[in-house]
């Protein structure tokens, strides 16, 4: 018994699956791990514990992504997504997060749903959903009434539906402990607090234009309504944008609005009928384009605010007070104008208040009681992109300060500026991925053209045409011989014993972003961005794809613009104009010609030559056109009565067959039903989905499969390749769960024969009809543990590697690689394989397919928000590059069948060539010993 106890204790301790080296880590991989754009009213550092002075970097992006990051290098500690708690019709909601110090709390708000989650490890505490409106505000009390926990702040949540209505959620378990309807038909616009109320603002449709501001006080504990205060604010309020702000938790409460001129700045303390007029002093007379207000939220904050004004060219800043007492507002000082953009934040330490200005070339620091410069640091590193908000945490040390401030760019970088040093950029604009592109290189682009002339010229003229250009290469080769000696000395003391480079394996990927920007990432470091570009001249577009050439890559539009990069410097080559004619899709003729998709299917310019293309249609048609009729096309698809096409899957362009047969354990060949013009059209109808096999030249149906019982509302993922398609859905026809079914086209079901056409070379799909043949097709499903949403194909140089199918997994927020051995259809059902077909590689058939750890091509990274994978073949047979992008940004390189072409990490050459030395040295001193051996036994002879 003991001994079995200790072998199950070592069992245990024994890793199931080891899918990557631990000295592969971050070597051969990259992850960028995102939130999305930094939203400014949601972004803040907050100390989490009361125990520890460390403070985490929180926010709630605009792509409702609800995260904390480390300060110190950036690093994502946790993240939590909001968006898909919400309905469906608030993907667009303003999220909302608010949290307090020294409470491990803060809740978030997206739509119809509010979240609790504890600030250290971003767990849930509590969530709720309202079917009465969307959250239009949020705030958190500082007091609470005597029955609270100090862990938790109960929440003040407004919702703006058809009537306001403010409730207050206890912050333990987010249970309304009251509410407040407002039936009057005001515009529910934001909530606040003070030390002892609570209060609502709404705007009141005046009788000839414009709103009033009305503030209702509430009972922090019952809700009930004690006073109400009406503003004449009908001139200058125009709408919710015309309000510049609304303070809470403060002392003292404001509200601030401009006039329409844009010259006198109104003050109201909340809760008082009294409103100040402040005059802004704009001696430039530039037209002010923005106006901003920054006010500490803490109860024992001094009540002092920031006005931030910016012009084209300029921007400065004032400081106001407000008297506790007379609830008066004077200008303590002001901050000078500079003649170049700036952003300004606010951060508290106990009662003291600091603002935080940066600017294109340096970062100042002042107190909001005095104008006195407390810090000035000298950017080391000046961002590039206009800076669109800040958030900043000032730590007093003696007489001199520190701060360290997280800016949001216009490029969507976020980054970290600590006393003027840049710690970390964080690319969160990659976040809003829409569509990428492996590039390819010029650096043969010289060489194929002086190549190109040298064939269209004669013997002796080519002759000579060599000999020159040889010479000009000699004034290269002082830096190769410079070179020489550290690539000689680095070959044998460095940790990957063959360097890849030039194989290939070390690519730029150019990702285009929705928000008007094109990127490329540098794959050989980390991931890092090499350049990023405003490509688009509006705000947002709508990509459709990426083409790329040696040196250049096109960027394809839905409006047909396209804007032409070098894919080396990000420089605009070309750029064509936006038409009014919109495109759902654009196909690539022989890498050289791009037609754009129309909604309808058609194509948007004639085809030139011969060539067919398949499209699709906004209505669920599948067309298929010929380059000799540009007019009509050749053949169209319709799913039957009930169905819908959502999505046709074509063989990758890059797809090539290495064996045009499957060898068997008998030494006999089962031959591949090969064919360059496949589509695989998937459809779907009530409780069913399709998927049609069909011959992209004449439009024929070559195979087809109908799935019952399938929920059409989970992901419906396909792939093709060679002579395989894969596909996957929710089914409960015959077993109930998520399915993937694989299936093997072949010639003829019999060993060594090659079907209908025989040994022929050619044959014609069109007017060769009656005798196109079928595939003979087998077919096997397995029950697999969660959803796939997307599938793609690993591509390899020659083909000769073995596929995986490369399956994206929303629930567990990974990528894996499935082996095609595993999904062979061949392997036997109910039995154990024969000697011939375990020489094949067959193994026993199980219906349940579990996802083995080493499959997993993230390992043990959360890769959130995959939309699509890409995949690339390299110089080495044995590798290939995946990129996935869409949400965050993950690549990696897979060996299918093993790194079989590269010299692995554990071959020494240093101890190689030591060896040899060694014997040498040996073969030198044993050679002349031996010798006069053999001498002395020929005389003894």
């Amino acid at each position: 018994m003991r001994l079995q106890a200790a072998l199950l204790l070592l069992a245990s301790c024994v890793p199931s699956a080891l899918g990557i080296f631990v000295d592969e880590v971050n070597h051969i991989d990259f992850h960028h791990a995102l939130l999305g754009v930094p939203s400014s009213q949601s972004t803040f550092f907050l100390q989490p514990s009361t125990s520890s002075q460390a403070s985490l970097l929180y926010t709630l992006s605009e792509k409702s992504v609800l995260g904390a990051v480390n300060p110190r290098d950036g690093a994502l500690v946790w993240r939590q997504n909001l968006s898909r708690s919400s309905l469906p019709g608030d993907d667009e909601a303003r999220g909302l997060l608010r949290g307090s110090d020294g409470t491990n709390a803060m809740v978030g708000a997206v739509g119809d749903y509010i979240s609790s989650w504890t600030a250290q490890d971003g767990k849930l505490i509590w969530e709720n959903w309202f079917e009465d409106g969307s959250v239009a505000d949020l705030e958190l009390l500082e007091l609470e009434d005597a029955t609270a926990t100090p862990s938790s702040r109960d929440t003040i949540a407004l919702f703006g539906g058809k009537a306001g209505i403010v409730r207050r959620l206890d912050g333990e378990s987010g249970d309304v402990k009251w509410e407040h309807k407002d039936g009057s038909g005001d515009v529910p616009f934001q909530v606040s607090a003070s030390s002892t109320e609570i209060f609502y603002v709404s705007l009141q449709p005046a009788l000839l234009k414009g709103y009033k501001i009305k503030v209702t006080s509430l009972d922090s504990v019952t809700g009930r309504q004690t006073q109400q205060q009406t503003l004449n604010s009908e001139g200058d309020v125009s709408g919710p944008d015309s309000v510049l702000f609304v303070g809470s938790n403060t002392a003292v409460p404001l509200i601030v609005w401009a006039d329409k001129s844009m010259k006198t700045l109104k003050v109201n303390v909340i809760g008082l009928k009294q409103v100040s007029t402040l005059n802004i002093d704009n001696g430039s007379g530039e037209e002010i384009r923005s106006i901003t207000v920054h006010a500490p939220k803490k109860l024992n904050s001094l009540p002092h605010f920031l006005v931030h004004y910016e012009t084209d060219s300029s921007s400065w800043a004032e400081v106001y007070h407000v008297d506790l007492k007379s609830a008066a507002v004077s200008k303590a000082y002001d901050l000078p104008r500079l003649q170049e953009h700036s952003v300004f934040a606010t951060s508290n330490k106990d009662a003291n208040v600091y603002f935080t200005r940066i600017t294109e070339s340096e970062t100042t620091v002042v107190s909001s009681a005095s104008h006195g410069i407390l810090g000035r640091w000298t950017l080391n590193a000046p961002s590039k992109e206009r800076l669109l908000h800040a958030v900043s945490e000032v730590v007093p040390k003696g007489d001199s300060i520190a701060v360290r401030s997280a800016a949001a760019s216009a490029s969507g970088d976020w980054q970290l500026i600590r006393n003027g040093e840049s710690d970390w950029t964080r690319p969160e604009a990659l976040s809003g991925a829409i569509a990428a592109s492996w590039a390819e290189v010029d650096y043969q682009e010289e060489l194929v053209h002086q190549l190109e002339v040298e064939g269209h010229e004669s013997i002796l003229a080519a002759y000579v045409h060599r000999v020159k250009r040889h010479v000009r290469d000699l004034e290269h080769l002082p830096d190769w011989l410079r070179e020489l000696p550290k690539r000689i000395f680095t070959s044998f003391l460095t940790d990957q014993v063959t360097n890849l480079d030039s194989f290939e394996i070390i690519k730029q990927v150019i990702v285009a972003t929705e928000n008007g920007r094109v990127f490329a990432l540098d794959s050989g470091n980390h991931g890092s961005v090499s350049w990023s570009v405003k490509a688009a001249e509006a705000e947002t577009w709508n990509v459709k794809a990426i083409v790329t050439k040696p040196g250049s890559a096109t960027v394809y539009t839905d409006d047909e613009g396209s804007v032409t990069l070098n894919v080396t410097s990000g420089d605009i080559i070309k750029r064509t104009p936006p038409t009014d004619t919109k495109i759902r899709s654009v196909a690539v003729i022989d890498d050289e010609v791009t037609v754009g998709i129309k909604e309808d299917g058609t194509p948007a310019k004639p085809l030139d030559g011969p060539g067919f293309l398949v499209t699709t249609s906004a209505d669920g048609r599948v067309l298929g056109w010929s380059g000799a009729n540009n007019k009509a096309p050749v053949w169209e698809f319709l799913p039957p009565k009930g169905q819908k096409v959502i999505r046709a899957t074509a063989r990758p362009s890059h797809d090539p067959v290495a064996s045009i047969g499957k060898v068997l354990g008998d030494r006999s060949v089962l031959y591949k039903y090969l064919s360059p013009n496949l589509a695989l059209v998937t459809a779907v109808g009530d409780k069913s989905a399709s998927f049609y096999l069909l011959d992209a030249i004449s439009g024929q149906i070559l195979h087809s499969s109908t799935q019952k019982g399938v929920d059409t509302s989970q992901p419906i993922a396909s792939a093709i390749s060679e002579n395989w398609f894969a596909y996957s859905f929710w089914g409960e026809s015959e077993a109930k769960g998520y399915q993937l079914v694989i299936s093997e086209l072949y010639e003829s079901p019999i060993a060594n024969d090659r079907g209908p056409l025989g040994s022929a070379t050619n044959y014609s799909s069109i007017h060769g009809t009656e005798i196109l043949p079928r595939p003979h097709v087998i077919s096997q499903a397995f029950v697999i543990p969660e959803p796939i949403s997307h599938m793609s194909v690993t591509q390899t140089r020659q083909g000769i590697t073995t596929r995986q199918l490369i399956c994206t997994l929303p629930a567990s927020n990974a990528i894996i690689g499935i082996p095609r051995p595993v999904l062979d259809p061949r392997r036997p059902v109910g039995r154990d394989p024969t000697s011939t077909e375990a020489e094949e590689g067959l193994f026993k058939y199980s219906p349940v397919l579990d996802f083995d750890g080493r499959w997993y091509l993230t390992h043990g990274r959360s890769v959130a928000g995959i939309k699509n994978v890409l995949s690339s073949p390299t110089l080495l047979e044995s590798t290939s590059l995946i990129f996935a992008y869409g949400g965050d940004i993950y690549a990696t390189r897979v060996t299918p069948s093993q790194a079989f072409d590269v010299l692995g990490k554990g071959f020494s050459k240093l101890q190689l060539l030591m060896t040899i030395v060694a014997l040498g040295v040996g073969v030198t001193i044993l050679a002349p010993m031996v010798r006069r051996k053999q001498v002395n036994a020929l005389w003894k002879a």
